[in-house]
C-alpha cells in the first residue's frame, strides 16, 4: 500500500487526508473534492509547525472516515489485509507521529491492527478548526505514535482553547504529564471482551497482567450499554454527515459532472458520480432519521439516549479510574466488498461508539483500549506507559 496521498518531503509528522494543510490537496479520500487545495492550514497543524515539526505528507484515508480503517479511498484502493495509512507510516517509522480525525472509530482500529498508540481526546480539548467535517458533536483531533510518551510530546502541543473553534472549551492548556498508577482501578467489560476472537482477548489479558504488575487493580465487570450506545452513535452520525456533506454539489469546488441538462441533475450527477457507494448509504440513512416521520423516533430518541450513557457512565467512573475494551473484534481484517461496508462498520463500531457518543477520552495501545472519564488523558497514558514498558 501507498501510505501517503501527497508527500511533501523531509518531515517528521504524517496528516491524515481530512486535516487541511495549506495548498495540498484535501480531498477526505473522496472523488467529490479532488482537487481541492484549501487557502489556510488545520489549527492543529499551525501549532505543530511552530513548535518546529515539519509536515512529511498527507496520508491516504477511507472516503469521509467512514469505512473501517481506510480500506475505501477514492485514491488507494487496499487489495488484501486492511491497514490504516498514518498508523503504518508510524509503524514503519517514516514519521514520529501522525494526526487524525476520530468520528467513527476508524483511527482506533488502525492503530490497534498497526500496533501502535492512538489517542481520541475529550471533545473540545483539541481544535476541530480545518477538518473536513462530518459528525461534528463527535468527530475529534487525535495523535497516533509509537509509544504513550510520543502521543504525549504531540498532545501538549495541539490541545488548549481555540477561538475559530466553536467547540473549543475554555482551558488554555492541558497537563498530559504522568503520574502514578498504583493503586488506580480499571475495569474490563466483559460484554464486549466476548465479542473478541481469542488472539484479542489474549492481548486484554495480557495488557491487564501488566497492569497488575504495576499495583493497578484490573476487574472484570458487567456494563452492557455498548450496544445501545452503538445504535445512538451510527443514528447522530449518519444524521449530521447527511447534513455536513449536502455542501459537496458540483458548484463551488471539486468534482463537478461533465454532463447536466439544469441545475438538479448538475447536483444528482456530480454527486453520483462523486460519493463511493458507502457514503450514499450513509447519507440515505442519514436522511431517512431526519426525515419528518422518523425524526422523533430515531434522531430526538438517539439525543435523549447520550444523556442517559453519559450519566450511566459517569456514575460507573465514581469506582474506577479507566475502562479497558478490545477496539476491534478481530486482529486482523480481510479486503471485502463495498456494499457490506455499512454493515460490518456498525458491528465493529460498538467498541470505539461510546467515546464518540458521550466525548469521552479513548487510548488504543498494545492493540487494546481504555476509556476514561472526561479530562483523564494523563491516566489514561500513565496506564499504557506501564503497561508498554512491562512488555519490552
Amino acid at each position: 500500500m501507498n501510505y501517503y496521498k501527497i508527500k511533501l518531503g523531509d518531515g517528521n509528522i504524517a496528516v491524515d487526508d481530512t486535516i487541511l494543510v495549506k495548498d495540498t490537496e484535501s480531498s477526505a479520500g473522496s472523488k467529490i473534492l479532488e482537487g481541492f487545495k484549501p487557502l489556510f492550514s488545520a489549527e492543529a497543524v499551525i501549532r505543530l509547525e511552530n513548535k518546529g515539526y515539519k509536515i512529511a505528507g498527507k496520508t491516504h484515508v477511507g472516503e469521509f472516515g467512514l469505512d473501517l480503517v481506510g480500506e475505501f479511498s477514492y485514491y488507494e484502493k487496499q487489495e488484501s489485509s486492511l491497514k490504516g495509512a498514518a498508523a503504518e507510516a508510524v509503524a514503519n517509522d517514516d514519521v514520529i507521529a501522525a494526526l487524525g480525525v476520530d468520528m467513527n472509530g476508524a483511527t482506533r482500529r488502525s492503530a490497534a491492527l498497526s500496533g501502535v498508540d492512538f489517542l481520541k481526546p475529550t471533545y473540545g480539548t483539541v481544535s476541530r478548526y480545518g477538518v473536513i467535517s462530518c459528525a461534528a458533536s463527535g468527530e475529534q483531533v487525535g495523535v497516533y505514535a509509537k509509544n504513550a510518551s510520543g502521543v504525549k510530546e504531540i498532545m501538549q502541543i495541539i490541545a488548549g482553547h481555540d477561538e475559530k473553534d466553536g467547540t473549543s472549551l475554555k482551558n488554555e492548556s492541558y497537563d498530559y504529564s504522568f503520574v502514578d498508577v498504583s493503586g488506580k482501578k480499571v475495569a474490563i467489560i466483559k460484554e464486549l471482551t466476548q465479542k473478541a476472537d481469542d488472539e484479542t482477548k489474549a492481548q486484554i489479558n495480557a495488557f491487564a497482567d501488566a497492569l497488575r504488575e504495576s499495583g493497578v487493580i484490573v476487574e472484570e465487570i458487567s456494563f452492557d450499554v455498548f450496544d445501545v450506545a452503538n445504535t445512538a452513535w451510527q443514528i447522530l452520525m449518519t444524521a449530521e454527515t447527511c447534513n455536513n456533506i449536502s455542501r459537496y454539489d458540483g458548484v463551488k469546488f471539486g468534482h463537478r459532472a461533465k454532463e447536466y441538462k439544469d441545475i438538479d441533475e448538475l447536483y444528482v450527477n456530480s454527486r453520483t458520480e462523486g460519493f463511493n457507494f458507502l457514503t450514499k448509504a450513509v447519507i440515505l440513512y442519514g436522511s431517512d432519521v431526519l426525515s419528518k416521520n422518523r425524526y422523533k423516533e430515531c434522531y430526538d430518541k438517539s439525543l435523549k439516549v447520550r444523556r442517559v450513557i453519559a450519566e450511566k457512565f459517569e456514575e460507573l467512573m465514581k469506582n474506577y479510574d479507566a475502562i479497558l475494551t478490545p477496539v476491534v473484534s478481530k486482529a486482523s481484517y480481510e479486503a471485502y466488498d463495498i456494499h457490506e461496508a455499512f454493515g460490518k462498520v456498525f458491528d465493529e463500531s460498538v467498541f470505539t461508539a461510546l467515546a464518540n457518543l458521550i466525548g469521552v477520552p479513548a487510548m488504543v495501545s498494545g492493540s487494546v483500549q481504555l476509556i476514561g472519564k472526561h479530562f483523564s488523558e494523563a491516566v489514561l497514558l500513565s496506564l499504557a506507559d506501564v503497561a508498554e514498558r512491562k512488555g519490552e
